[in-house]
């Protein structure tokens, strides 16, 4: 069976559009209509008019596609496709830290289930953290969820103090800072490139810091030929597809395993997605007192990712 086509053709049967992060198996990125961040794909679930949506990614991911599109149908190749980071921030936990701080204004990172998201005042992304806590009144007491490595850096870009939930991603948590500074030796001209999830020790050796898709635009338009790569090793793909003269390192975990690659996201295959659309199941479903709360701060966070409009002269 070709796979591909099957996939093309139920896709057009079912008025389907398929959105995939950049962390899937390439074969995966190669079928999907949509390729994104986590922000750029809630802007994409927000604006389709399919009826339905095959999600390729992590199960929070599908979720806010169905907070965002409750009257669609929302598939997920495999339901199983977990987040280390969301599970480090289990609902009934964070409601407890949520209430010892009365008055805070919470701000959580995409990367949480519904149930978070509905305790929470705005959600943000890597890509638009800085510019969210930006928008809180000076004076506010902030809580941030739940990677501290991200809550971290946008301290220092924001100099805001906030109170960190201490949460983060088993990917991005385990590159080397030794291994990291020998392949600076070996690849002397090299530029690193690191995502904000990575711990500090990492990112003090980065020449830019960025978003999943800030990283793939600056790697592209960069002048540099070697790039090392400090994020999940999925995002290669486009780069090379769109930057095929350059070299892009992996940046190496502090084991020898392949743990710059995320379990959860390829736990997703072509077979799955094909039978996802064939049976239109598994379907991501969220609790309706759930959705509409934690609707609330998505659309918070997209309507403060919007561009400013143009001054009128």
């Amino acid at each position: 069976m070709d796979l591909v086509a099957e996939i093309a053709r139920l896709k057009k049967e079912r008025n389907a559009v398929i959105l995939a992060h950049y962390y899937q198996d390439p074969d995966i990125q190669d079928v999907a209509d949509f390729l994104g961040d986590s922000l750029a794909l809630s802007q994409r679930a927000a604006a389709t008019d399919a009826d339905v949506i095959l999600f390729c990614g992590v199960h929070f991911m599908a979720e806010t596609a169905k907070l965002l599109n409750p009257d669609k149908v929302v598939l997920m190749p495999d339901l199983s496709a977990g987040c280390s980071l969301a599970d480090s921030a289990p609902a009934d936990r964070f409601e407890a830290w949520v209430r010892q701080h009365p008055g805070a204004h919470v701000v959580s990172y995409i990367n949480c289930s519904a149930a978070v998201k509905a305790l929470s005042d705005v959600i943000c992304t890597s890509s638009n953290a800085v510019r969210v806590v930006e928008t809180i009144p000076r004076g506010t007491e902030i809580l941030f969820a739940p990677d501290q490595h991200l809550g971290r850096h946008v301290m220092k870009q924001t100099k805001r103090e906030m109170t960190l939930w201490p949460g983060s991603c088993q990917v991005h948590e385990i590159f080397s800072e030794k291994r990291i500074v020998q392949l600076k030796i070996q690849y002397p001209e090299a530029v690193v490139v690191a995502h904000p999830e990575c711990e500090e020790a990492v990112l003090a050796h980065a020449d830019y810091i960025g978003s999943t898709s800030a990283l793939l635009e600056y790697a592209v338009k960069s002048p540099a030929a070697e790039l090392i790569v400090a994020t999940e090793a999925g995002i290669i793909h486009q780069m090379q597809k769109r930057a095929p003269a350059k070299v892009f390192i992996p940046a190496p975990p502090n084991n020898g395993c392949a743990c710059n690659e995320c379990p959860h996201m390829r736990v997703q295959t072509l077979e799955k997605a094909y039978l996802a659309l064939r049976d239109m199941v598994p379907e991501v479903t969220v609790d309706p007192d759930v959705a509409a709360r934690a609707l609330k701060p998505v659309r918070r966070m997209l309507d403060l990712s919007r561009p400013a409009a143009p001054a009128v002269a």
